[in-house]
This record gives structure tokens, sequence and C-alpha cells, in this order.
């Protein structure tokens, strides 16, 4: 298939002037200053090579301020590189920033006509259109309003309707769709679906991972302006969540309960928990774990004096607030005997079933039949579950089921109903 976007060795520099001032005389200031110092120069990318194939669905991914939106920008013509060649073959229709191409003095109707004008169209072919743009925007009362009175939801929708009823043979997406409500959103990328089997190129720009994965055959990942990754959707998104879970590590995998406020932590003391430790499945210290892997929860105590048969347990919530379980050591058949001095207690987990997103976590030591609570951590620590190769993504855990299909079921059971 043959290539309609090409970057070959791309890059973009930016001017930042750092210096310029609110009132005239700042500016009068900076402006003397500005011939004296060097204006600082900003990458926003650094010889980027790539090609996207025609008919095929491409995402973008990395941080804020990796270079995507830059990217799109080259891609439609809206900025110039600084060096390299771009090179597009086909009519490009872009949803980049809210409004973009749009007079705010002219209504709804009068838009679609001017942009149809943008992108050749003439009058007569606009008006077979309009009535498509007009019903899928949901914006029949509003078409003849001016569209500086549009709410963010009622910009983006016109702007997405006019763009993918122009037939584009390259479409261009970036965050904008997430202004939309939810059914809105589900209805575009329901549209984008039927645009990609019809043969479009589209290029998507979002943080929706499950929608890249899902939708994009291929994924490229920037990082500071260069591409990191470049190949199939699940891998390279595999691999981008790896990275985001190691930068989120830090030295909260070892906790203390030092900055307990009032109400946090309570007990006669006479056991205290010291610290509590996060480990992966090779006792390092982590604060963010995937689904499926291995996780121990180490109580680090003392004894203050000979105690017989203490519990230690914990309690984990979702950050919305829901409990999801409180194993101890007497529910778990772990008898302690007599503690005195410093030791500890592993909760072990062989296979994390919590799904992404973050969590805290409550630890206690009291007797058995609860009637001293010697150290009690309300929601202390935290932690973090990212997806891994699991893609489920509702709820708060997996089961860890399989699926099957049992066509025999299927038959006998309708040789019952016809017996029936």
């Amino acid at each position: 298939m043959s290539a309609v976007v090409v970057f070959r060795n791309v890059s973009k520099r930016f001017w930042l002037d750092r210096s310029a001032g609110r009132t005239w005389q700042e500016r009068f200031i900076a402006l003397v200053r500005r011939h004296r110092q060097p204006r600082e120069q900003f990458w926003a990318l650094r010889d980027v090579s790539f090609a996207i194939e025609q008919g095929s669905m491409v995402g973008l991914i990395g941080p804020n301020g990796s270079g995507k939106s830059t990217t799109l920008k080259l891609m439609t013509g809206i900025l110039e590189p600084t060096h390299g060649v771009v090179e597009v073959n086909g009519r490009i229709a872009a949803l980049l920033e809210l409004g973009t191409g749009f007079h705010p003095e002219m209504t709804g109707r009068e838009n679609v006509f001017l942009n149809g004008a943008l992108f050749g169209f003439s009058r007569d072919e606009m008006r077979k259109r309009l009535d498509d743009i007009v019903a899928f925007a949901e914006l029949e009362q509003f078409i003849d309003m001016p569209v500086k009175h549009y709410s963010s939801g009622m910009f983006v929708r016109l702007a997405f309707a006019v763009a993918v009823f122009l037939d584009p043979e390259i479409l261009v997406v970036d965050e904008v769709l997430a202004v939309g409500d939810a059914a809105f959103q589900h209805k575009c990328l329901d549209h984008i679906a039927r645009l990609r089997r019809k043969g479009t190129t589209i290029v998507l720009v979002t943080h929706d991972l499950n929608a890249v994965e899902t939708m994009c055959d291929r994924v490229i990942w920037f990082e500071k302006g260069q591409v990191v990754a470049d190949g199939a959707a699940h891998q390279v998104v595999r691999d981008y969540l790896a990275a985001v879970a190691a930068r989120d590590e830090t030295l909260r995998s070892v906790q203390t309960p030092s900055g307990a406020s009032d109400g946090q932590r309570w007990g006669t003391g006479r056991i205290t928990i010291e610290a509590v430790e996060l480990l992966d499945g090779s006792g390092q210290a982590r604060h963010v774990f995937f689904t499926g892997e291995p996780m121990t929860i180490r109580l680090v105590y003392v004894a203050h004096e000979p105690i017989q048969s203490p519990v230690f347990g914990l309690a984990i919530h979702h950050q919305n607030g829901a409990h999801v379980c409180g194993p101890n050591t007497f529910f778990g058949g772990l008898d302690l005997g007599v503690v005195e001095g410093r030791g500890a207690v592993e909760y072990v987990i062989p296979s994390l079933p919590l799904l992404e997103g973050g969590y805290v976590l409550s630890v206690s030591a009291h007797t058995r039949d609860d009637s001293e609570m010697f150290d009690y951590h309300d929601r202390l620590y935290t932690f973090r579950v990212a997806r891994g190769d699991h893609r489920e993504r509702f709820g708060l855990v997996t089961l860890g089921g399989t699926w099957a299909h049992n066509t025999e079921l299927a038959v006998s059971t309708e040789e019952h109903s016809s017996y029936a």
C-alpha cells in the first residue's frame, strides 16, 4: 500500500520569550533586553521519520508536550518544519483545536458552507450534505445561531460533522473529541470506524489508550519530541504503560506512618506498626503494580511487651471509596503465638486481581476477640495498579475466568424445545 503521509527527518523549533511584560513599560524593558540576550529555543520535534499507509489507522500517544499535536499541525500544513520534509498525498480534514476554521460571527449554517468552500466544494455540493451534517451534530434548533453562542459541546459536534461529511481521504483527530459528552463520543468513534472501512486514512491523538488499542492498526509513541516506538498497537501501548508505571515509582513504596494526621491512627500502642512495604515478586519495593503480577504487603511491627496471639490485618479500598477486601492473620489461619520485640508479617498475593486504578491501604494489629486495638492506620498508604497485559477495564477486580463456546449445548437445547 502506498504511503499518504511521510515525515523525513522532521524537526520543529519554537522560540521562547520569557521576558514579555504586561505593561507598556515592562514590554519596553523586555524589548531592550531582547537585543542583549539571545532568545531561548525549544525543539518540539527532533529528527522524526515515519510513513503512514493509505487506509490505515494510526494512533499517536505520549505525555503532554511530547510533540503529538505539533506533528498533526505539520501534517495539516498549519506549521512548516524547521528541518526535514513532510509529504501529504490526499485531501485532509482535521479536528485539532476547538473552533478552528469557524467564524464566530457567522451562523452554524454559514460556517458549514464556508468550510466546504475552503475544501473546494461548491455550494450545491454542500447543500446536499447539509441535512446529514446538521442531523449528525444534533443542532437542528441551533444551526442558524451565530457559533459564538455555541457551547463547547455544540462547537465540537458541528466541527466533527463537517469534517467527516466532506469525504476526506485523510482524517486527523486530536483530543478535541474529549469535549463532547459520552454518547457523542461513542457516535464519533462509530463513524470513524465506518470511515476506516471505506478506506479513509485516520490519524488519532488521544489519551484514551483503550480506544487506541482497540481501533488502531499501529501506534507511534512520542517522548520529548522524538519517536520512542513505532509498531503494533497492543505492544506499543503495553510498553508505554510499563514506562508510565516505572516513571510513577516513588519512595512511597516503603511507607511509614509518621505523617499520620489526627483520626488516621489510634490504638493502645502495646504493638506498633512501624512500616508498611509493598513488594513485587522479586522482593523489590514498588508503588505501581500490574494486574496479574505477584504482590506482597509486609507489615513491620514492634511488640513493646509479650503479646499472646495478636492478629494483624489490612483493608484495601479503591480511590472511589469502595471496600475491596479485608484479610487478616486469623482469617488466614496463622497463629503467631507469643510475639515480643521487632518482627514482620506478610500477606502474599500470587496474582494481583485488582484492575487499573488508585488504591489506599489500611493496616491494623489487635487482639483475636477485637477487645483491644493495638495500632490502626486508617488509609495511610497508597499504591497504583496498571493494566499490563490484562484487557479487562470495568469494575475493581478480575475473576480470572475463561470463556468457552459450547455449540453442542445450543443443539441439545434446540432439540429439547422442539420435543416440547
